[in-house]
């Protein structure tokens, strides 16, 4: 038995961080496993970094405008994974807003500075796009919210939507300016500008862009609620390379792939991959990490050893953890209020020895909800200080204002332990920034070198932490017992966590996370410069890239008619439906008839126009025209009856009629249909226990089916179905194929290639007089094989006759002129394409005019 079949891998996990045989106090921090030299320096040039803000502290001065460079921005610090040499440019809006008459200066004066080129949006569109549309619909859509109330500000609203795409075209306006050509690298973060990718690939085809996803990706069935579902998937995939911090979020996104556009992912050495119009588009899997050093040199600021030294005096003799979160209703900063109180509660030997120090940064986005969580928080710090406080001592030290870095640091560098209780985060750095100030700078004897974290098992961060105590934030009692136990591990086990999570976190820092994904996107992209593109479509529901081969290009019917004409023996190999036919979903717009045939499948019957095109093509005595499908032998005999001298291959290569016979042959003399008993009661049972999946019966074949069953359902059933067949059939002549929405068993050797290969032999080989030519007997005279080849096809069925005609023709008795033509401007082994159906029948009306075949 020989098996064919696809990828049904699982999704690589992530990698795990290779173990270090250094202390942790000597653990170097940088790119420690990936440096700038896995970068191709030669071919990365230049990139354009693209956020909602530029990586700049802004304030109002006497004289005009103060710009300072923000070092504790992420994509500021992702500069030092690259090449030093690499110009950057970064792309983003400014927090606060410059008069008009002040733009043009500014821009200038920051361009030379900063290197930042700022863009500047209307008043009115930004308040609707970042207010309104970010903050309001996709910030709660991406953390699964879903707006079910009518009064919920979070409904889609197609006023926010349009600012939103018009805020986009501004970004997009200004990368205009800044790209100097097609192979400048652009890298796009976050979910504020996810309709960018496809606004830019229409002005620079080749460009190679990336994306990082900062936020959670929520599962397809919170997705799919959005009404602009498909225009922000499609331009997520007219990116080369999607970034997401963890697998749950890759995963939902191909989910949505699956379920909403029809496309399946691709697993290769650890790459997960999507096709996407000729496109390779990349998936990468990576959390982000921090600047460690930027933190170990904030020990010796004077104002840091201050504030350290007071914290100490002011917590001595206490147990302190620490939370840093901003005040919005997905951080769950009642949640762990709630637990430690539960804490405090059933463990009253805690009362007047454990503090919560919970740092407050205001609110990025205003509403009700806001203010409800607001007041409960606040007065459920007081309701605790209350009821377990006492004179020198208060169970909750609320601090609501901005915290300084140094102070940050400080209640870090303090706090034995630190709590998470996010509902849904797409990262939080605060244990990793955490860690770090636990560890302190080698040498530093006031630092601890020990740490217990207490994490959300629902943000991102969570899955590197492998040492953390982890927990339902939803679950007081889980997250009161979670804090109990940190409080209570011993010395030696919090070292040892501490160890862990400190080597994990000095490797991967935000360098070497730029780095690595900068190193993917190189990789990705590196075909671009050979691509011939095409861009498809208006609007971003239905605008697509179509990548192709520079190589591939448009049927030019000027010279296959020269060939035509010169040429004494011609070879039509023509495929039927989606070929000479628009295939069955257009029956209505084509005035074609059709009805369901025995397989279930819409048939299309063959037009007037058609059929006459054929008769006059097979007419000529030089023409040899076979007709190709995957339908049963009957249904083409009845179809193509009026037409005589025509070929009929059947059920995709096991039946062929030659032309001029009236016999049916087959490709397998003599093939044994036992097999058909053992498989047919194993499909019926696939069947039953799979909705909407049905079974395809033909005379050499059973087709199981599953399109219109659920995608990720479906596929699991594929490949219990591929695993059940081999073990059933493996001592059978049969070939059980895996391939899109379908498992088929067919007779082994079976296929259309087959079918050529077979016919081409028989026409250009030395021959055997008892076994006619599958093609016909040859024109006569001098003439004994094909000089004019003309092969057209348009499915994945019709790669295999391209494959032949391709091995064929390097033989050294293949003379003849090929021309392999797919339909539709798609990737394909065919070196040309026409563009649909009406062009393919217009060149073969052509073709036969020639010869006068047909009425002008």
């Amino acid at each position: 038995m020989k098996t064919l079949r696809g990828s049904y891998h699982n999704l690589a996990n992530l990698v795990d961080g290779n173990p270090s045989t250094s202390s942790p106090a000597t653990a170097s921090v940088g790119l420690s496993r990936l440096s700038t030299e896995g970068l191709d320096e030669k071919k990365l040039n230049r990139l354009i970094i693209v956020s909602n803000h530029l990586p700049l502290r802004v304030k109002r001065a006497p004289k005009g405008w103060e710009f300072e460079w923000d070092e504790d921005a992420l994509v500021a610090q992702a500069k030092e994974g690259l090449p030093k040499d690499l110009d950057v440019t970064y792309v983003g809006s400014l927090p606060v807003d410059i008069a008009p008459e002040e733009q043009e200066r500014i821009a200038a004066e920051l361009k030379a500075v900063h290197k930042c080129a700022p863009v500047f949006i209307d008043n009115d569109v930004k308040e609707k796009y970042y207010k309104g549309f970010c903050k309001q619909q996709l910030w709660p859509l991406f953390h699964y919210i879903l707006p079910v109330s009518p009064f919920s500000s979070g409904r889609f609203d197609s006023e926010l939507w349009q600012a939103y795409v018009k805020a986009n075209k501004t970004f997009a306006d200004k990368l205009v300016d800044e790209c100097s050509n097609e192979t400048d690298f652009v890298w796009i973060h976050d979910y504020h500008l996810l309709v960018l990718p496809s606004l830019l690939r229409k002005r620079f085809n080749r460009i190679r862009c990336g994306v990082f996803l900062h936020s959670p990706f929520p599962s397809s069935e919170i997705f799919r609620t959005f009404p602009k579902r498909e225009e922000l998937l499609r331009s997520l995939l007219n990116s080369d390379l999607i970034g997401f911090h963890t697998f749950d979020y890759a995963r939902h996104f191909l989910s949505c792939c699956s379920r909403m556009l029809g496309l399946e992912h691709e697993t290769s050495r650890g790459s997960i991959t999507i096709d996407y119009y000729g496109r390779t588009v990349g998936i990468k899997i990576m959390p982000t990490g921090v600047k460690p050093q930027r933190y170990l040199d904030g020990f010796d600021w004077d104002e840091f050893k201050w504030r350290r030294g007071e914290l100490k005096a002011q917590f001595d003799g206490l147990t302190v953890m620490v939370g840093v979160d901003d005040m919005d209703v997905f951080k769950g900063i009642e949640l762990k209020l709630q637990a430690l109180e539960r804490l405090l509660e059933y463990h009253s030997e805690w009362r007047g020895k454990l503090v919560l120090v919970q740092i407050t940064n205001p609110p990025r986005s205003s509403g009700r909800d806001i203010t409800e969580l607001h007041k409960f928080v606040t007065d459920l710090v007081d309701s605790i200080n209350k009821r377990f406080g006492s004179e020198g001592y208060q169970p909750v030290h609320y601090l609501e204002r901005h915290v300084p870095l140094h102070e940050r640091m400080a209640f870090y560098s303090v706090a034995d332990c630190a709590v998470v209780t996010a509902t849904r985060d797409g990262m939080n750095l605060v244990p990793y920034e955490y860690i770090v100030c636990r560890q302190g700078p080698e040498g530093d004897s006031e630092s601890p070198q020990d740490s217990m974290l207490v994490v959300s098992e629902f943000v991102g961060c969570s899955p590197s932490l492998s040492g953390a105590i982890r927990v339902n934030p939803w679950s007081v009692e889980s997250v009161a017992d979670g804090m109990y136990a940190a409080v209570k591990m011993p010395i030696e086990h919090r070292r040892l966590r501490h160890e862990k999570h400190w080597r994990y976190v000095s490797q991967h820092t935000v360098a070497y996370w730029a780095a690595s994904y900068m190193s993917d996107l190189q990789r990705v992209t590196k075909n671009h410069v050979t691509m011939k593109c095409y861009g498809l479509g208006l609007g971003l529901d239905t605008f697509r890239m179509v990548a192709l081969d520079a190589n591939f290009r448009r049927l030019e019917e000027a010279v296959v008619m020269n060939t035509y004409m010169g040429s004494k023996f011609r070879v039509f190999f023509l495929d039927y439906d989606g070929t000479l036919t628009y295939m069955a979903a257009a029956h209505a717009a084509t005035g074609a008839s059709a009805s369901a045939s025995s397989s279930g499948l819409l048939s299309l019957a063959p037009t007037e126009e058609v059929l006459a095109v054929l008769q006059a093509l097979a007419a000529d005595p030089r023409n040899r025209v076979t007709i190709f499908s995957g339908r049963p032998k009957s249904e083409l005999q009845e179809w193509f009856a009026s037409v005589p001298n025509l070929g009929l291959v059947a059920e995709n290569g096991f039946f062929f009629k030659p032309a001029g016979s009236t016999q049916w042959q087959t490709l397998v003399p003599h093939a044994d249909f036992s097999w058909k008993k053992m498989a047919l009661p194993i499909l019926q049972q696939y069947q039953e226990s799979t909705d909407g999946s049905y079974i395809e019966t033909k005379e050499s074949s059973l087709v199981w089916h599953y399109k219109d069953a659920d995608p990720d359902f479906g596929s699991w059933q594929a490949k219990e179905l591929l695993d059940h067949l081999e073990g059933v059939l493996s001592n059978k002549p049969v070939e059980i194929v895996g391939g899109n929405a379908m498992v088929e068993i067919r007779a082994q050797g079976v296929s259309k290639g087959q079918a050529v290969e077979s016919m081409l032999s028989s026409a250009c080989g030395p021959g055997v007089p008892s076994s006619p030519s599958a093609l016909g007997a040859p024109p006569g005279g001098e003439v004994t094989s094909p000089d004019f080849i003309l092969c057209i096809g348009d499915d994945r069925t019709d790669e295999d006759m391209f494959t032949s005609i391709e091995t064929a023709r390097l033989t050294p008795k293949m003379t003849a002129e090929v021309f392999a033509c797919t339909v539709g401007q798609k990737p394909s082994r065919a070196p040309f394409y026409l563009n649909d159906p009406g062009e393919v029948l217009q060149l073969m009306s052509r073709l036969v005019k020639l010869t006068g075949g047909l009425p002008a």
